[in-house]
C-alpha cells in the first residue's frame, strides 16, 4: 500500500471512528445517583417505573449497547429494535430484531412485523415509562408500516422508482413519510409514555429531524401535498400504483388531528453528523502534516458523476498550484449526493461513492496527468455505514497503482460509468474500499491527497 493510500484511509476512519454509535451514546449518556442525564437534560429515577427502548437504523445495536452500557441499572429496561442482519447482538432487556437482509437497504416484511412490535409497545406504555427512541441512518427501510390500503410492495415500488430517478433523500422520505402509519411522527402520536427522548445519529444533511428515518418522533413539518408535488415531478405519467396516488389525495389536511405534543412529552438530541466526521478526518489529516481544508455540505449535493468531477477538478488545482513552498495538501468533504440508475437490463453493480470516483477517474484521465502527477495524488470517497449501495464495499479508492492497473486491463471506464457498474471495475484494477458494518452511518466521507513533489524524494 502506497503512503498516500494509507494516508487517505487512515484520515477516512479518524472521521468514521469519531462518530461510532457505541462511544457517542456512552459520551451523552450518564447516571449521577437517582438522576439520568442525556445532553443538557435530566430525568430523576422517582418518576418512572422502567425504560422503553424502540428504533431502527444501521447503527441500532451500536446505540442500543452504548445506551444499556450508561444507565446501567437505574431502572429495569425493555425494547425491541430493528437492525440489519449481521448487525444484531443479544442485548439485556431488548430484543435485537434483523429486520432486513445485509446490503439490500429496502423494507422487508420482517420489518414491518418489528416495526409492528414498537408500535405496540409503546401505546401501551403508561406515565411511569420513560421511552428512549434510538434512530440513526438506514431507519427509513428498516422501520416500515405501510397506511391501511397501501403494501408493502407499493412501498418498494415507489421508494425503487424513485431511487432511479435520482430522487434526493428529502424527497424520498416527503413521500415515504405520507405512506405509513410509523414515519412523519406516527411513533410519536401512537406513545403514551410519561416521555419520549429521541437519540439521532444524523444522515440526512442539515440534520432535519423530520426528514432522519422519516422522522418516527417529531412532528412532520410536510403534508401530503408535498408528497404529491414530488411524484409528480418524477412521476407525470402517473405510472405508479392508483392506491398510491389515492391514499395521498386522500389525507386529511394538517392540523385536524390533535399535536403530538399533547400526547406525550418529547425531546430529540442529534448526537452525531456528517460534520462532526468531517472536522475530525481534519485533524488526523492536520497530524500527519497536512495542509488541510474541509467542508460537509448542508444539503443535497446533486449527481456523484457531478461531485466526482468536481473533485478531481479541484484535485488537478492543488497538483498544478504554486510547488515552491512543497505544499502536501489534503481536501476533506462530506455530503450525500445521487445516482441515477441505468435500465435495469443493462445495470451492472455499484454505489453512489464508487460512482463518484469512477467519475472522477474520468475526468483525470482526460485532463490528462503526467505519470509524475498521478504518483503524487490520491482520491478516496465511502460511506460511513461500511455499505455503498448493494455492494460490500464502503467506496472506492483511485491512485497511481489503479490507474496503472486500469491502463494494463484497458477496461472501458466509459461503459462501467455509463451502466452503474463501478463494483465491477475498481474490483478489477483493486481500488475497493471494504471495511464492513461500522456501527454509524453518517452519509459519505471524501478524501483527496496531493503530495508536494518534495515529498515523493
Amino acid at each position: 500500500m502506497t503512503t498516500l493510500r494509507s494516508d487517505a484511509i487512515e484520515i477516512w476512519n479518524a472521521g468514521v471512528d469519531a462518530v461510532r454509535a457505541t462511544p457517542l451514546v456512552r459520551r451523552e449518556v450518564h447516571v449521577t445517583d437517582d438522576k439520568l442525564s442525556i445532553g443538557p437534560h435530566q430525568w430523576s429515577r422517582n418518576d418512572f417505573d422502567r425504560v422503553i427502548v424502540v428504533g431502527a437504523g444501521k447503527a441500532g445495536t451500536a446505540m442500543a449497547e452504548g445506551l444499556i452500557e450508561s444507565i446501567a441499572d437505574w431502572l429495569p429496561v425493555v425494547g425491541w429494535i430493528n437492525v440489519p442482519d449481521g448487525t444484531q447482538r443479544p442485548l439485556s432487556g431488548i430484543h435485537v430484531h434483523p429486520a432486513r437482509p445485509a446490503g439490500v437497504n429496502e423494507p422487508t416484511a420482517a420489518g414491518v412485523a418489528g416495526t409492528r412490535q414498537m408500535l405496540k409497545l409503546v401505546s401501551t406504555a403508561s406515565q411511569r415509562d420513560l421511552c428512549i427512541a434510538l434512530i440513526s441512518g438506514g431507519g427509513s427501510a428498516l422501520m416500515p408500516a405501510p397506511l391501511d390500503g397501501i403494501t408493502l410492495q407499493d412501498k418498494l415500488d415507489v421508494t425503487r422508482f424513485l431511487s432511479a430517478a435520482g430522487a434526493d433523500i428529502t424527497e424520498l422520505n416527503t413521500v415515504r413519510k405520507h405512506l405509513s402509519s410509523v414515519k412523519g411522527g406516527g411513533l410519536l402520536r401512537a406513545c403514551r409514555a410519561g416521555e419520549l427522548v429521541t437519540l439521532v445519529l444524523s444522515d440526512v444533511l442539515g440534520d432535519p429531524l423530520d426528514l432522519i428515518a422519516s422522522g418516527p418522533t417529531v412532528p412532520d413539518t410536510s403534508s401530503a401535498h408535498d408528497a404529491l408535488a414530488v411524484l409528480s415531478q418524477y412521476d407525470p405519467a402517473r405510472s405508479l400504483g392508483g392506491r398510491i396516488y389515492a391514499a395521498l389525495s386522500q389525507q386529511p389536511s394538517a392540523g385536524n388531528e390533535p399535536p403530538p405534543h399533547e400526547l406525550c412529552k418529547f425531546t430529540t438530541l442529534v448526537l452525531g453528523n456528517n460534520a462532526v466526521a468531517v472536522d475530525e478526518a481534519g485533524l488526523r489529516a492536520e497530524q500527519l502534516g497536512y495542509n488541510h481544508a474541509m467542508q460537509s455540505a448542508c444539503r443535497s449535493e446533486g449527481s456523484a458523476e457531478e461531485v466526482g468531477r468536481r473533485l478531481a477538478e479541484m484535485t488537478v488545482a492543488m497538483l498544478r498550484a504554486d510547488s515552491s513552498g512543497h505544499r502536501t495538501d489534503c481536501l476533506i468533504t462530506g455530503g450525500e449526493p445521487t445516482v441515477t440508475l441505468a435500465p435495469d437490463h443493462v445495470r451492472g453493480k455499484g454505489g453512489r461513492n464508487q460512482q463518484l470516483v469512477l467519475a472522477a477517474y474520468d475526468h483525470l484521465r482526460s485532463v490528462p496527468l503526467t505519470d509524475e502527477e498521478w504518483e503524487r495524488c490520491c482520491i478516496l470517497s465511502g460511506g460511513t455505514d461500511g455499505e455503498d449501495g448493494p455492494t460490500d464495499a464502503a467506496g472506492a479508492i483511485l491512485d497511481a497503482e489503479v490507474h496503472r492497473r486500469a491502463c494494463e486491463l484497458d477496461l472501458d471506464l466509459a461503459d462501467h460509468l455509463r451502466k452503474n457498474d463501478s463494483y465491477t471495475y475498481f474490483d478489477q484494477v483493486g481500488g475497493l474500499l471494504k471495511t464492513g458494518a461500522t456501527g454509524t452511518n453518517v452519509c459519505d466521507l471524501r478524501v483527496a491527497i496531493v503530495a508536494g513533489q518534495k515529498s515523493l524524494n
